[in-house]
């Protein structure tokens, strides 16, 4: 399968490289990153996921990418610049969700990188992916009620609470993080955004 690389004014989607796992596994390790996951991971589990990940993009072409920062805009991009970030794209709903089956949108991002737009400009290429190249008619995003950091980057890349809560099956009822709350943005909506992202597809 041939991997869709992304490329946006400052970042990179790509496919995971060796050299990300430690960072990876550092962000899975900080309770800020954490705070709205149930445990934080090792670094065992933490590579676990990014080599599920890797898997994942090399056999479909697309998935949780890599997320990279070309460089220092202030001083122009720096050839082959490539700082990675974190995570952002789309995945296949674990087929317990009562919403299933549907494709997802997740992120997560080191806590240096927050406050810079980068998930939202991240999320926004994964999108036009979603819905212009893979034609899908719909994407879904959750996270606990409690995480309105992500609610609110949910709602500025256009995506509409459904209103339909539910409980995440992996966690029991009475878990601060078990109800969650379900957006979504389906393709005919994304068509009428008045913004749509500059994306590049690198071969």
């Amino acid at each position: 399968m041939n991997v869709q690389t992304l490329e946006t004014k400052r970042l990179y989607l790509r496919q995971w490289q060796p050299s990300d796992l430690a960072i990876f596994a550092e962000m899975n390790a900080d309770p800020e990153v954490m705070r709205y996951f149930p445990k934080l991971l090792s670094a065992t589990v933490s590579d676990i996921i990014a080599n599920k990940c890797q898997q994942l993009i090399k056999d479909n072409g697309w998935g949780f990418w890599a997320v990279s920062v070309k460089g220092n805009l202030d001083k122009g991009v720096v050839e082959n610049c490539d700082t990675y970030i974190g995570f952002v794209g789309l995945n296949q709903t674990h087929a317990d969700m009562a919403f299933a089956p549907c494709v997802e949108m997740a992120w997560r991002l080191h806590k240096n990188y927050w406050g810079q737009g980068y998930a939202t400009e991240a999320a926004q290429a994964a999108l036009k992916f979603a819905f212009e190249k893979l034609n899908l008619t719909e994407v879904v995003a959750f996270t606990a009620v409690i995480n309105k950091p992500s609610q609110l980057l949910m709602q500025r890349i256009g995506m509409i609470n459904t209103q339909d809560n539910f409980y995440h099956p992996a966690l029991e009822p009475n878990h601060p993080l078990a109800e969650q709350v379900l957006y979504n943005l389906t393709q005919q909506q994304w068509q009428k955004l008045a913004v749509k992202p500059r994306v590049f597809l690198k071969k």
